[in-house]
């Protein structure tokens, strides 16, 4: 890692309140500790989710497996040995013949419940929002990566899959010897059926509003197929009117914790968090969001037009973000993992992450990762398992001696043992060793853990 002033600053809240779980609706069930980030590295960033912690916008989080009603489990790809299921296949024939030929499947998608990452401590989760004071160091923005992560092959547009033209005048027979009838136009591209599709289904709209198709307007200015959209453009068709939404849209999905870094032996884009957008003929169709952590690609969620949903695009999406930790993998060898977020076995339509293999799911007593094969008969009897066999294991960084984790007191870095005599009085003991236990012996010697 690049050498640098970054570092990571935390406030712990804690985890003791039940809330409702996303998967069973259990309306007290679901229980998890949380902390919010000021800033983090990607390193930090790695260490966590390599013992169960998993971030929502800057609040990170980590289920309390024992405890909560639907265990969520840490699950990573093997990507440079990846095969593709049957139904990734599928998948993938249905988008080369969508773009190949334009035309949209009618069936929906094969019940990819993407939608269901926000309820992992998303927008249904416990989120807290920090409004501390803190002089921590400036958190990058969130970057849009174009170019080569999304081709042009990505794009797609709005069309109606009901009332699509086909491009063709009246069916005539045409005589013998003369050829193509010339009462039927020339065969045209996919793409300009697809373009022809969407003035259609403008003119419906306009005219169902009450609004002539003929009326005049103000014309939009042409649009370079090339030229990069606004991701707040996107966003603003897609989201209701209302402050609240995108409040927590900007919260959830464009707020990052993560210090963009830049080390020589890193991927030419750098580490940190970045959106990857899905274009079609001049527009977004899709986003999905990722981080690049020193060896992993993350995925952190997809969001994408509800016309499109036949597609299949959270698969299509991951399949491609797998393509793309194989690429970056050339680029900087450590970099050969794809994280799926959480695996959740008793949530059934939670189990098609497994079908991305080979995969692994992480031990959440010694932090291990063990091959999801291994761990399946456990989870069918429980829902709570320890996958590593080996009964004498633990956890390799256990806390061992809680007075060197790192506290930042009055804008001040020092050791919790040194904090504790200036704060003779302080009773925040069992919570600070909570927090420590939690992140591990190595990080709370690294990360900052903020004291008022």
């Amino acid at each position: 890692m690049a050498a640098g002033s970054s570092c990571t600053i935390v406030e712990y809240f804690g985890g003791d309140d039940g809330y409702r779980c996303g998967y069973c609706k259990n309306e007290k069930g679901n229980f998890s500790h949380g902390m919010w980030s000021h800033a983090m590295t990607v390193q930090d960033y790695q260490d966590l989710i390599d013992r169960g912690w998993r971030r929502s916008g800057k609040y990170v989080y980590k289920p309390i497996m024992n405890k909560t009603c639907c265990p969520q489990y840490t699950i990573r790809c093997h990507a440079l040995n990846f095969q593709p299921s049957k139904t990734h296949k599928k998948i993938l024939k249905k988008m080369s013949k969508f773009l190949s030929k334009g035309e949209m499947p009618t069936e929906q998608g094969d019940g990819e419940p993407m939608d269901s990452l926000c309820e992992e401590g998303g927008l249904h989760g416990p989120v807290k929002v920090c409004h501390s004071e803190v002089a921590s160091p400036v958190v990058t923005a969130i970057l849009t990566e174009e170019g080569d992560t999304t081709p042009a092959e990505f794009e797609t547009a709005r069309k109606d899959p009901v009332s699509v033209p086909d491009g063709r005048g009246p069916e005539t027979t045409p005589k013998p010897g003369v050829g193509a009838d010339p009462g039927r136009p020339l065969c045209r591209k996919a793409k300009e059926l697809r373009k022809a599709r969407r003035l259609q289904k403008e003119q419906k709209r306009q005219v169902g509003g009450g609004v002539p198709a003929s009326a005049t307007s103000i014309p939009a200015p042409p649009v370079q197929l090339n030229q990069p959209k606004a991701l707040e453009e996107f966003i603003n068709e897609s989201l209701p009117d209302s402050p609240l939404h995108r409040l927590e849209f900007r919260r959830f999905l464009c707020d990052s914790p993560l210090e963009m870094e830049t080390p020589p032996d890193g991927p030419a884009a750098g580490y940190g968090s970045f959106h990857q957008q899905y274009w079609l003929d001049g527009r977004i169709v899709a986003v999905g969001v990722v981080d690049i952590l020193p060896t992993c690609v993350s995925s952190v969620y997809l969001y994408y037009h509800p016309d499109f949903a036949s597609l299949s695009l959270g698969s299509y999406s991951a399949l491609r973000e797998v393509a793309f930790t194989r690429q970056l993998q050339k680029q900087s060898p450590k970099l050969c993992f794809y994280y799926l977020g959480f695996y959740i076995h008793s949530c059934n339509k939670m189990r098609y992450k497994g079908q991305y293999q080979p995969s692994d799911l992480l031990c959440p007593e010694t932090y291990v990762f063990v091959p999801i094969e291994c761990c399946i008969p456990s989870l069918e009897q429980t829902h709570y398992a320890r996958f590593n066999q080996d009964p004498d294991a633990g956890d390799t960084h256990v806390l061992k001696d809680l007075g060197r984790a790192l506290v930042l007191y009055r804008r001040t870095v020092m050791p919790y043992a040194a904090y504790t005599r200036k704060r003779k009085c302080s009773n925040d003991e069992m919570e600070v060793a909570q927090y420590a236990g939690l992140v591990g012996q190595v990080c709370a010697e690294r990360i900052l853990l903020y004291r008022a």
